[in-house]
């Protein structure tokens, strides 16, 4: 493939990818700059375009993304890293603003979680198969009241062709149109129309 900086100019490529990205539908201020976030121990997730004003303390900006990720202020080490991934700056300073580390659209803040017993540490936040879940053995749930399956028993017993689907449509008003189970309905029809016939739409 040949290589595109002998066709388009830097200028070139500037105007191609305006025109490609188009203008936003949002508006927004001289000030606000869309980061992409990442974080240490979130390894499936990852939040686009945070718009974040480039006058907020690092602070504010820790504070902001507590919310998304749950890691307490205190534990954050932000590092700003540009659109190739590398780390262009450590965001140490908790009263400097944001735009002193001149960050740019399409950079990504990512969270280094300093605390070992972070909720997000060892997957907790992302691995479901960590949570342990309630079960229930057969014999205590046919113990309990007002279950679906008592529900549905009692439903069968006042009409074994009872299904969910007519229950819904009773409640709602609606009309329920029974299927139809005879392999033979409109037989007569069938007979009269052969493979090749034309219809009529």
């Amino acid at each position: 493939m040949a290589d595109l900086k002998n066709f388009l100019s830097q200028s070139d490529v500037a105007a191609l990818k305006a025109y490609v990205q188009g203008p936003s539908s949002q508006a927004r201020a001289d000030s606000t700059v869309l980061l992409h976030c990442t974080h240490s121990n979130l390894k499936n997730t990852s939040f686009f375009e945070l718009r974040l004003d480039r006058h907020m303390t690092i602070l504010s900006v820790k504070e902001k993304l507590k919310s998304h990720t749950g890691t307490a202020v205190g534990a954050m080490l932000l590092q700003l890293k540009d659109l190739n991934g590398t780390v262009v700056a450590t965001l140490a300073d908790d009263n400097t603003v944001l735009g002193f580390y001149s960050p740019q659209d399409g950079f990504t803040l990512h969270i280094v979680d300093m605390d070992p017993n972070s909720s997000s540490a060892d997957g907790w936040l992302e691995d479901v198969s960590k949570v342990k879940k309630y079960e229930i053995s057969e014999e205590d749930y046919n113990q309990r009241e007002n279950t679906y399956r008592k529900f549905k028993e009692q439903k069968l017993r006042e009409d074994p062709t009872w299904t969910l689907q007519k229950e819904i449509a009773k409640r709602s008003g609606k009309e329920v149109k029974e299927s139809i189970a005879d392999p033979e309905h409109q037989a007569e029809v069938a007979q009269g129309i052969a493979v090749g016939n034309r219809c009529e739409v």
